[in-house]
């Protein structure tokens, strides 16, 4: 990892503050806007907190529980693990209080993104999640746009999640938003992640990041179930899943003009997307739960 004025890397636990296990706020990323903070419950447990300056997306990584928020009072169904289905989730924009109570337990997420007066609260459930096939053979992973332009009205906030099938690359090519021209946007990013795979050994994937001449930046590291990479700028990709181990990464971004996630693929390895075409769509990343259909 190269020296720079931005921590890249959060390992599990360097990034923790009670309540929460994971608390990344812009302070502590040294940007602008985005948030992501994870949440474990014990059965029974609870927690009251404002979204203050920010707008939130509020969903499942295991676990069920019933969120008040305003006058909305709603039961997140949520999902045994980030492998098996999908979360439904509920928004809340600026300045704003939520409790959350589990009573079988679970582990949260709570992404954010500052924003001005945000849009109202609501709750969508997973059957509304849009889906995405990316990629194909060796790159084949599902994606789930749970709050993008797309998919969900919001003011700054785009949340999306991956999950990539053991020995099958992510973010790739490698590409970059941090500039702001026609075709890209400007979007601060940050990847949280889990690992699936036998209790035995060491559940791993791999994350890079690098920058270009005029901003460089550098990071080539493994990456374990609740370690944190913060991109700010430059080249991302690819996320390796190694083999035997499926890897999901959960994404918030936002950024100050647009919620468009429009990127620039790195020119060296472009050339990779014409080659999907001449290849099957890995029947591993298919990971819908039953009911629900790919869009």
């Amino acid at each position: 990892m190269k020296d720079t004025d931005t921590q890249l890397l959060y390992r599990f636990g360097e990034a923790a503050r009670e309540p929460w296990m994971v608390e990344i706020t812009p302070d502590v990323a040294g940007w602008s806007y985005s948030s992501l903070r994870v949440i474990s419950l014990k059965a029974g447990g609870e927690v009251a907190f404002a979204t203050e300056d920010s707008e939130v997306v509020v969903l499942s990584l295991s676990g069920s529980c019933h969120i008040e928020c305003e006058s909305l009072h709603v039961e997140l169904e949520g999902r045994p693990s980030p492998f098996e289905g999908v979360s439904d989730f509920l928004y809340a924009p600026p300045r704003t209080s939520l409790s959350m109570k589990s009573q079988e337990g679970g582990r949260f997420a709570v992404l954010g993104a500052r924003a001005d007066t945000g849009r109202s609260v609501r709750y969508q459930p997973k059957t509304a999640t849009c889906f995405e096939r990316r990629g194909s053979g060796s790159a084949s992973r599902r994606v789930a746009n749970y709050c993008t332009s797309k998919t969900f009205d919001a003011e700054k906030i785009i949340v999306v999640e991956v999950v990539t099938p053991g020995g099958n690359w992510s973010s790739y090519p490698p590409h970059k938003h941090d500039e702001d021209r026609p075709g890209e946007s400007v979007l601060e990013e940050v990847y949280y992640f889990e690992i699936d795979g036998p209790t035995v050994g060491d559940p791993v994937g791999y994350q890079r990041v690098y920058g270009t001449p005029e901003r460089p930046v550098e990071l080539m590291t493994d990456v374990r179930t609740g370690d944190v990479v913060v991109i700010p700028h430059g080249w991302h990709g690819p996320t390796m899943a190694a083999p035997g181990y499926d890897l999901y990464f959960l994404n918030v971004m936002a950024g100050p003009h647009t919620r468009e996630w429009n990127i620039c693929d790195d020119p060296q390895h472009s050339w990779v997307r014409n080659t999907w075409r001449d290849e099957d769509f890995d029947p591993r990343a298919e990971l819908y739960t039953e009911g629900e259909t790919p869009q």
